[in-house]
């Protein structure tokens, strides 16, 4: 489940970084969650491989089912604010301008749906 975690959350942070990030307070979140949990799973994984899990008096499986509610959690919103931010490919960049610039060119857009699937 953590490498999972792990593959798709960096999918997700390429991705989103790999655009020009039109909508900063959307995709903003979205670099957020997918960076935290992504740094978050490895402190994880590194407690369980390093033998830690049992020197620290924790009920692993309750951490365990937190840890991946939140994150499920989390990712639920960001994936609704890429898809968001995918669905105003259409609207242009600026609204008083004559020119016909789109907030995300075709490349970005594919791009953003790649992102909202993997999210």
């Amino acid at each position: 489940v953590f490498l999972s975690l792990q593959l798709f959350g960096t999918i997700v942070w390429i991705l989103v970084a790999s655009t020009q990030i039109p909508l900063p307070l959307l995709q903003g979140w979205v670099m957020f969650v997918a960076v935290t949990a992504w740094f978050l799973s490895i402190v994880f994984l590194c407690v369980f491989l390093f033998g830690y899990a049992n020197r620290i008096a924790v009920n692993w499986n309750q951490a365990d089912f937190i840890f991946h509610g939140t994150t499920f959690v989390f990712y639920f919103g960001a994936f609704l604010l890429q898809a968001a931010t995918t669905s105003l490919h259409h609207l242009p960049r600026k609204f008083n301008s004559t020119t016909q610039e789109r907030i995300l060119t075709g490349r970005e857009y594919n791009i953003s749906i790649a992102a909202s699937v993997c999210a």
